[in-house]
């Protein structure tokens, strides 16, 4: 025996209502609802739909509390969780593609590249591409405890108000982690003051023995971001003109992951 249509004329079924009747009632008031972009009443919406108004408006009115449908000034428009359907897909959509555009550019510096942002008071790497040919650095040191000492930590940093920057300095005290870590807070914020905002944040062995690295800030919107770059300090020649690079794609990789 075959298994029931579930398709738009989906109806009673050997006299008992359709488990899908009031689905397929609810897709086509939201349907009819979305082609008035200026909202649409109770009873224009029961001739539309051939309903009874009672029960369009019990239908709507069960929408509206799941936020589907929003009732304004006595007519019916598309509630905003209609635009939240979808969101995971784009967050995975950009995560793809931001790792796609992070490979290009580690390929082509021949060095690992980070993307992170500071978000809620901390500093987060958001993505990563190396390989062995170029490593990542090696965590060592918790990076949000000590963005002080990173070229990434100190370009967000450098993108806060001296506010932001104090409290986060209060939260997480400088600690050396290298002969050449900058520890005295005033030293640092004065440094971060005299950052020309077009010029790349470097870390000259500051974080880790053995690493250099540098970093660009990156603006979309509201976002305090960075896209970076590290490599070892054999190849520490290299890094000006890596940062030059990161420079040129920062914008370009920003409009890459709009949607």
């Amino acid at each position: 025996m075959s298994a029931p249509s579930r398709g738009r004329g989906t109806g009673p079924t050997h006299g008992r209502p359709s488990p899908y009747g009031a689905l397929h009632r609810a897709l086509r008031l939201l349907e009819a609802v979305d082609r008035h972009p200026h909202g649409v009443g109770t009873a224009e919406l029961a001739r539309e739909l051939g309903l009874p108004p009672a029960a369009v408006r019990e239908l709507a009115e069960t929408l509206e509390c799941e936020g589907y449908l929003l009732l304004d000034e006595s007519v019916w428009v598309l509630g905003g969780a209609l635009t939240l359907l979808g969101q995971h897909n784009r967050e995975q959509l950009v995560r793809a593609r931001l790792h796609r555009k992070l490979a290009d550019l580690r390929d082509e510096l021949g060095a690992a590249v980070y993307f992170s942002r500071y978000h809620d008071g901390e500093l987060s790497v958001e993505a990563v591409s190396a390989t062995e040919e170029a490593p990542a650095v090696q965590e060592w040191a918790d990076f949000r405890a000590t963005a002080h000492a990173s070229a990434i930590g100190k370009c967000l940093l450098g993108q806060l108000d001296d506010d932001g920057r104090r409290d986060h300095l209060a939260r997480h005290p400088a600690a050396p982690l290298t002969a050449r870590t900058i520890t005295d807070a005033e030293q640092l914020l004065h440094r971060l003051d005299r950052q020309p905002a077009t010029v790349p944040v470097l870390d000259l062995q500051e974080y880790a023995l053995g690493t250099v690295c540098a970093a660009v800030p990156v603006t979309a919107g509201s976002t305090v971001g960075c896209l970076a770059t590290s490599m070892p300090v054999q190849s520490a020649y290299r890094l000006r003109a890596a940062a030059e690079l990161l420079a040129e794609r920062a914008a370009p990789l920003m409009v890459a992951m709009a949607v």
